[in-house]
């Protein structure tokens, strides 16, 4: 390819260190269709014949047929996708494949390729979590009512419904498929064109080029183009922030399937058994998009470290772009999929959330609320007696409504009999109907808020 320049030919160290064949034959299929938006061009534009043009046309799907059947075979003497079709289509055709390069380097073709890719795996990602947020969704609805114990610090602090938490992390991964969104709005512009880093003198259109692979728009400036990888950061931070999502999402099953918790039962299909223990059911598939989560954040870390200190335009350590992509893609991918089924498939014990609840002394705050209103406390005032009723309940091993209103007055004179109204479970949750509190009627109007916003209804 560029033995003109040398007397001697690469070692096998360098031919080893070279080739980006093994993990760059993932591009086949964008190699293939941006080769021929361009080959197409070049014919429109004059610059080659319209005869080469249909015979590296047809040679193109030839080798795609041979891909597609067979895989990409890796010569590394041939370094990359790109060389690798190029020859195979010489094989096909002739003298003809040569023209295919004109106008065009493989500095602008790999960042057209790899774009391309990229694109596609924002689609997937975003069509792997809307079936996540669906499953979310319908698990809320059945469950807007069932009452379950709201943590802070991993200690009871207030009953809420389960319907409630699940439709939390709908917004967590509403905000994640928004920023999934904007990367691939922004990075959805055509490099195809920029040549090595200056353009080319051949009268290209890059406008058509562009609209061909579905592009916005041609890149501004080749310098920027054929070194910018800030699409593959984009998908990676997002991707990044998506994982610890899903970590927290994973982290809650693996909590809850404990026998301390006892919340939930997960599905046979995603847990696994012990070699030596029969009893034991562990949620493996969640300890491990926990776990993914480290290594997609790794990725991110690692094509920073690499694109850091580079200056303009290619450098050869921009071949290490990929495989973090393509790593974290095959992670998240599998994340996604695990916590569907998970939240889907799981049976949540709300017998056992509820008699949490209730035995956490989760109704404290509304007791404190109470005496601010009915007996006109200050609220420090009220959050002390509240204490003080919290602790005797404590002591006597009982929930707070469950003491009686001899004990309480003892506390303090001004509460009377109405305060129990305001003590069970159900009252709690059903007082909390501020927009977007836990009250059962505001889960509800967000799961069918959430199922139009998802067209699960059209």
């Amino acid at each position: 390819m560029w033995g003109g320049r040398f007397a001697q030919g690469p070692s096998a160290i360098m031919r080893e260190i070279n080739a980006s064949i093994p993990f760059d034959k993932a591009l086949w299929r964008h190699d293939i269709e941006a080769s021929k938006a361009h080959v197409a061009m070049l014919g429109a534009q004059g610059i080659v014949t319209a005869e080469d043009m249909a015979t590296i046309t047809e040679g193109l799907d030839k080798v795609a047929a041979e891909y597609a059947r067979e895989g990409v075979p890796e010569d590394w003497d041939l370094e990359d996708i790109h060389m690798t079709t190029e020859s195979r289509l010489a094989e096909l055709i002739g003298p003809a494949a040569g023209r295919l390069h004109t106008a065009r380097s493989r500095n602008d073709q790999v960042a057209t390729d790899f774009r391309l890719w990229v694109r596609d795996a924002l689609d997937q990602i975003d069509a792997g979590l809307l079936a996540l947020q669906q499953a979310l969704v319908m698990r809320a609805g059945e469950h807007a009512a069932s009452i379950m114990p709201g943590f802070t610090h991993l200690q009871t602090a207030q009953p809420v419904t389960l319907g409630h938490h699940l439709m939390a992390y709908y917004e967590m991964i509403a905000r994640d498929r928004s920023r999934f969104a904007d990367a691939r709005a922004r990075m959805n512009e055509s490099p195809l064109g920029s040549a090595a880093l200056a353009g080319t003198g051949f009268a290209i259109d890059r406008e058509a080029t562009a609209q061909a692979l579905g592009f916005d728009r041609p890149t501004r400036n080749s310098l920027d183009a054929v070194s910018d990888r800030d699409f593959a950061l984009d998908y990676l931070m997002a991707a990044s922030q998506c994982a610890l999502h899903l970590s927290r999402l994973a982290e809650e099953f693996i909590i809850w399937a404990s026998q301390p918790f006892g919340f939930v039962r997960m599905p046979d299909t995603l847990s696994t058994g012990s070699s030596i223990m029969p009893q034991k059911k562990n949620p493996d598939a969640a300890e491990l998009v926990r776990g993914h989560a480290g290594r997609v954040i790794g990725c991110a870390t690692a094509l920073m470290v690499t694109m850091k200190g580079l200056p303009l335009a290619y450098s050869k350590d921009m071949q290490d772009d990929k495989p973090p992509v393509f790593e974290a893609h095959g992670l998240m991918a599998l994340n996604i999929a695990a916590m569907t089924g998970m939240v889907a498939d799981s049976d949540f014990k709300t017998g056992r959330m509820r008699q949490a609840a209730e035995l956490g002394y989760a109704t404290a705050t509304d007791l404190a609320d109470w005496l601010v209103r009915e007996a006109d406390i200050p609220f420090r005032e009220a959050h002390h007696i509240t204490g003080a009723a919290v602790k005797r309940a404590e002591a006597d091993g009982v929930a707070l409504d469950q003491l009686p209103l001899d004990v309480l007055k003892a506390i303090d004179q001004r509460i009377d009999e109405r305060v129990y109204k305001a003590l069970s479970v159900d009252a709690s949750v059903a007082s909390r109907s501020s927009y977007g509190g836990t009250a059962p009627e505001q889960v509800k109007a967000q799961v069918q808020a959430a199922r139009k916003a998802l067209g699960m209804d059209a």
